[in-house]
């Protein structure tokens, strides 16, 4: 950043500024003043203060100290005024050119010099270079130039270079800051990535959390409930079958609270029994204890699945069932088919009830809008997450909705791959 872009009061800013033009002019005015050879002092004070306002505003406006310094040589030039040692601190704006200057003031600066340097041996006669050489105690150069010999290459070169090594100075500054608040940068870049990426895992951990929490105790308050409700047509007198719903209820709630317990204990979200083979049966079975008829089939030979699929599998069957319960007919049968040929195809379908029903043809997930698919279903946010389940494994989610003479029926597929996609 820019010096004047500091955040300091006005006159803070340009304190050094002024101080160093306030100096320069009383130099020059000092030299013009002792100088017995200058002939045209009025134009010698001009060139003075022009040399003062460029070195003034070299740091704050390097492009107008630049034209400051040209017009200071274009006076030099056609007043036929000597060369005086003030001049040398023009060096102080080739250096504020290169190290704060635009890119355009630092190109037209860089070659300023050789042309400046060109313009001041092509102009000035050797009397002139001779008396300001003496002044500046440069005794060898001078005595070439009065002795009438080749003193213009010396004398272009030792301005070029007067003026080339302070701006290649500001030059190896101005890089060393660029690289310093590149550096800076990405610091902060890395930085704000790490948060961005903690934030995202803490987001994904909450989301994954929540869908754990919804899968289990959606899937338990619907078995309880559907249990409770079958509870209400038992005959008074059958004591024994209250009883065993009463049971009932009681074991799906324990596992309910056991499953949450291990979800909000574990690191990887598991249910507490696992997510083997043997547990998507008891998933199917406990449907049946709510009362519910369930229909399952079993294709091919069953195989066991990596941790975390078994969880997938799991879950997604659970909220599978978890919907039937919840939208479809208790006087139609779940069906529940688990093809295990190539990958694991789950399947659920059922006959939605009517407060679901809706008229609506047969179209594949990708092709219905969420929001009108939950509100058909009442499954919206159980959908996403077997749908991002699915996705985080390589598998896929089919639902579909038809609309058949026996009522609308509700169809969700799951394709599990016996090989995580991640």
């Amino acid at each position: 950043m820019s010096p004047v872009d500091a955040p300091l009061p006005a006159w803070q800013r340009w304190a050094p500024d002024v101080s160093g033009g306030v100096a320069t002019f009383a130099l020059g005015v000092v030299e013009v003043r002792g100088n017995v050879y200058a002939d045209d002092r009025a134009a010698a004070y001009v060139i003075v203060l022009a040399v003062a306002v460029a070195v003034g505003l070299s740091r704050a406006l390097p492009a107008a100290a630049l034209g400051v310094a040209w017009f200071a040589g274009a006076v030099q030039v056609t007043s036929g005024a000597g060369a005086m040692l003030v001049e040398v601190l023009l060096a102080v704006v080739a250096f504020g050119c290169a190290r704060w200057g635009s890119a355009a003031t630092v190109w037209l600066s860089g070659l300023s010099m050789p042309l400046g340097a060109l313009i001041a041996v092509l102009w000035l006669d050797s009397d002139l270079v001779y008396r300001a050489l003496e002044l500046a105690g440069v005794r060898l150069l001078a005595e070439t130039a009065y002795r009438g010999g080749d003193w213009r290459v010396p004398a272009s070169l030792l301005i070029f270079a007067l003026l080339a090594t302070p701006w290649l100075l500001g030059l190896a500054l101005r890089f060393l800051d660029r690289a310093r608040r590149s550096r800076d940068s990405q610091v902060v870049a890395e930085a704000e990535r790490d948060q961005a990426e903690e934030i995202a895992s803490l987001r994904e951990d909450q989301a994954r959390l929540a869908r754990d929490v919804h899968d289990v105790v959606g899937h338990s308050l619907a078995v309880i409930l559907a249990q409770a409700e079958s509870a209400q047509y038992l005959p008074e007198a059958d004591t024994e079958a209250l009883r065993r719903t009463m049971a009932n209820i009681a074991t799906s709630a324990r596992t309910s609270l056991q499953d949450v317990r291990q979800v909000l204990s574990s690191t990887d979200g598991r249910p507490a029994a696992g997510g083997q083979h043997g547990d998507l049966d008891a998933l199917v079975e406990g449907v049946r204890a709510s009362g519910h008829e369930v229909v399952s089939t079993e294709v091919g030979t069953p195989r066991p699945l990596p941790p975390e699929l078994e969880v997938v599998a799991f879950r997604v069957l659970q909220e599978m069932l978890t919907n039937a319960i919840r939208h479809g007919r208790r006087d139609e049968p779940v069906l529940v088919e688990r093809h295990w040929e190539g990958e694991l195809r789950l399947e659920v379908r059922n006959v939605i009830g009517e407060q679901t029903v809706h008229e609506q043809e047969t179209r594949p997930l990708a092709t219905v809008d969420p929001a009108e698919l939950a509100a058909q279903t009442g499954a919206g946010h159980g959908l996403d997450g077997m749908r991002r389940r699915l996705e985080a494994v390589g598998g896929r989610l089919d639902v579909r909705r038809r609309e058949e003479p026996g009522g609308a029926t509700f169809t969700a597929t799951a394709w599990v791959p016996f090989r995580s996609g991640r």
